[in-house]
């Protein structure tokens, strides 16, 4: 029992490291542009249709642990997981290379998209930690602490996937390209 205590304390310590250091380095490299890039102009479909993929696969993955097909969740959301970080690099790169596509729609369908973008980004912060907490507890072989944990984090990450899609079809038509 004491190993595990002590493998989670240095988990916790890790979670903690990494869910400050991702949020800061992607501020710090959204800010930073590369001088004369040629704009990734082609990745916001691509990492829209990563999140549309990883929302489907977080279902996915929903059903399949409550069928009782342990592998096929793990495997699951493994891929969540790699399909999230793919969706981060592509995200920064595209705007360490393009400038800042503004939202041109007036009334109110601009505060619902200012409303859903920030509930989106709030949310995909707090995601990251989530995440980790809930893959580290069923490392752990803490089961009844994945459950726990993954009851807030399925549907704050399955709401990040659903509005970054949204945010993308409804910001689409103001891309420049």
């Amino acid at each position: 029992m004491e190993e595990i205590t002590l493998k989670e304390k240095q988990f916790n310590r890790w979670i903690r490291v990494v869910s400050v250091a991702i949020p800061l380095v992607v501020a710090i490299l959204f800010r930073y542009k590369i001088p004369d890039a040629k704009p990734l102009s082609f990745l916001p479909p691509i990492y829209a249709t990563i999140n549309g993929i990883t929302a489907i696969l977080l279902v996915i993955a929903v059903i399949a642990i409550r069928n009782g097909r342990r592998k096929l969740h793990q495997k699951l959301m493994i891929t969540n997981i790699v399909l999230s970080a793919l969706f981060l690099v592509m995200y920064v790169a595209y705007h360490m290379t393009s400038e800042t596509t503004m939202f041109g729609g007036t009334g109110t369908i601009k505060y619902v998209y200012y409303f859903i973008l920030m509930t989106h980004i709030v949310l995909s912060i707090s995601v990251v930690p989530l995440v980790l907490i809930t893959y580290s507890k069923i490392y752990l072989d803490d089961e009844e602490g994945h459950r726990i944990w993954a009851k807030y984090t399925f549907p704050i990450w399955l709401y990040v996937a659903v509005t970054g899609v949204v945010v993308y079809v409804m910001i689409s038509p103001y891309y420049p390209y």
